[in-house]
């Protein structure tokens, strides 16, 4: 067999001195035949081994005969059925060599995004445990981050919320879109509750979401169960989010974890995507261009309902007490809270104000609050049992409720 240098050489003599075969084949030393083959060939001399034979091949034919009953059949199935008595390694590379040939193909087709059209949203549970106050710590179960990227830019958005609950999630959904200045026009989940679910191989949606969607004219569209490839992107995000923005990092409270989620957000969305060939950030203005406007009356989001305020002039919401001036006590109030503040109207006017603490069963008063308490008491007081004084309580001695009893200390009762 001729080297590749000599099968090169051959070619320029002939092509490049113009020397005959019988020539070259003296010059070079080799049989004619061997300066024709040079001369035929357009591709250098490669040596090729003859395949030897395996030791699988004459249980191929049992093999196929399995797999044409059942694709699926595992390789330790059909060794068992074949009584294959050697190494199970050369039998799966054949069943795997094979198996194709009688398995239906099941091709993962390749999604382009429209720039406006698609953003996956999803909730991400950090594994972290992070303080909230008051000696308390909450797990990522109980303090999810939600996320979105969108489809044409691939534009990161998060934020820890406080509960999974309707109120914080359409709350901190709004968050992201309105900080993202546009809607895109169709908005994919992954089956969360509070969003919708599958049932009689429909979607339905639940009120609240249906309310959202109609107040931003946008579509909301639930994946099927177990179907993670439906909304890929959001879980790479997700992966990207535990390797690069967790390790190294401590949370003092969830106001923390926010901010430095947040500076991180703005970097990473600013780094070139291999996907994308650029950064989301050279994406995002064709991107939210294409998308749909901010409705001109922002959606109800958050925590809202109605009450008749008790004497004690406490609402309670989210598992914790706030404080209400003592003025409306009787009257109905409107309790209104977003993911940082609790806000309590009478007739529309505030009667208290306070900031939304993430931990559990507290109490929270306002001193103006509890001293205006104090000035209605002492008036009612004034007006029901005049010339009562109510700060001043007499101090009676022990001794006095011994003599009334009849009691004599030193010898027992008199």
């Amino acid at each position: 067999m001729l080297s590749v240098e000599d099968w090169a050489e051959i070619r320029r003599l002939h092509r490049a001195e113009g020397m005959p075969i019988k020539v070259i084949a003296r010059v070079m030393g080799v049989a004619r035949n061997s300066v024709r083959a040079a001369l035929a060939s357009d591709a250098p001399p490669k040596y090729r081994r003859r395949p030897a034979g395996s030791i699988v091949d004459e249980v191929e034919p049992r093999i196929r005969e399995l797999l044409r009953a059942d694709p699926g059949m595992p390789a330790t199935v059909i060794a068992e059925r074949i009584g294959w008595q050697r190494g199970l390694t050369v039998l799966k590379e054949r069943v795997a060599q094979l198996r194709p040939v009688y398995l239906p193909p099941d091709p993962a087709s390749r999604t382009v995004y429209v720039a406006g059209e698609i953003a996956q949203c999803d909730f991400w549970f950090p594994p972290i445990t992070l303080p909230v106050g008051f000696g308390q710590s909450r797990t990522a179960r109980q303090l999810p981050v939600l996320t979105m990227v969108t489809g044409y830019s691939r534009w990161l958005s998060a934020l820890l919320i406080p509960s999974r609950e309707s109120e914080d999630l359409f709350a901190g959904w709004w968050q992201l879109i309105e900080a993202l200045g546009a809607s895109p026009r169709v908005l994919v989940w992954d089956g969360e509750a509070a969003v919708g679910r599958w049932r009689g191989r429909r979607v339905e949606l639940t009120r609240d979401c249906q309310a959202f969607r109609g107040t931003l004219g946008a579509k909301v569209v639930v994946c099927k169960p177990a179907d993670p490839e439906a909304k890929g992107i959001i879980e790479r995000a997700h992966r990207y989010l535990e390797t690069s923005f967790l390790p190294g990092r401590r949370f003092t409270s969830p106001a923390d974890f926010n901010i430095q989620l947040r500076q991180w957000l703005a970097k990473v969305n600013t780094r070139p995507r291999r996907a994308l060939g650029c950064s989301p950030a050279e994406r995002i203005a064709a991107d939210t261009a294409a998308m749909l406007g901010l409705p001109p009356v922002a959606p109800a989001t958050g925590w809202r309902h109605a009450t008749r305020l008790a004497r004690d002039h406490y609402i309670r919401l989210d598992g914790n007490d706030y404080s209400v001036h003592p003025s409306v006590i009787g009257r109905r109030v409107e309790v209104i809270a977003d993911l940082a503040t609790v806000r309590v109207l009478c007739d529309g006017a505030l009667v208290a104000e306070h900031a939304r603490i993430w931990a559990k069963h507290q109490t929270f008063s306002d001193p103006g609050h509890v001293s205006a308490a104090r000035a209605l008491r002492h008036e009612r007081l004034e007006v029901v049992h005049p010339g009562v004084d109510d700060t001043v309580v007499e101090q009676r001695r022990l001794s006095d409720y011994d003599s009334a009893l009849g009691i004599d200390v030193e010898g027992g009762v008199a």
